[in-house]
């Protein structure tokens, strides 16, 4: 396996691990409930430690294919979870109608930086690495 792709794995492993262990954190370490969109996206996130994790054992790049799947999934849902805490999209179209809402304010470091956009961050630099990961590996790029 080539040294970008043991690169692109360690980085994916890592930013899947960080941001399982912070949500953990924040969730059972801090106490703070998580909204209906946060767990979508922990459904997201969560497998990503595994499939990233197993391919580094494994030495296989076969795992940005499925990991690319789930990043974007869980990316839509960041994008849509932290307009929707900035206020971009109404409060009447939010799915959150029982339990925590997904606009309250929980967490606000530097007076901007949020759980719904930590989230975002995690599933966008996932998404272009496994983006990147699999151009490289296409039919086109091998000729």
């Amino acid at each position: 396996m080539k040294k970008n792709t043991i690169l692109s794995l360690r980085v994916g492993f890592l930013i899947s691990v960080l941001a399982t262990t912070g949500s953990l954190f924040f969730s059972e370490v801090m106490r703070l409930p998580p909204c209906v969109l946060c767990w979508y996206q922990r459904i997201c996130m969560y497998p990503l430690v595994v499939i990233f994790g197993v391919a580094l054992f494994k030495g296989t790049k076969d795992s940005f294919k499925y990991s690319f799947a789930l990043s974007l999934i869980g990316l839509m849902i960041a994008i849509y979870h932290t307009l929707l805490y900035y206020g971009v999209i109404p409060d009447s179209i939010t799915p959150c109608t029982q339990g925590v809402s997904c606009t309250s304010k929980q967490i606000e470091w530097l007076g901007f930086i949020t759980i719904p956009l930590l989230s975002l961050a995690s599933f966008l630099i996932l998404t272009i690495l496994c983006f990147f990961a699999l151009k490289k590996d296409s039919p086109n790029e091998r000729q």
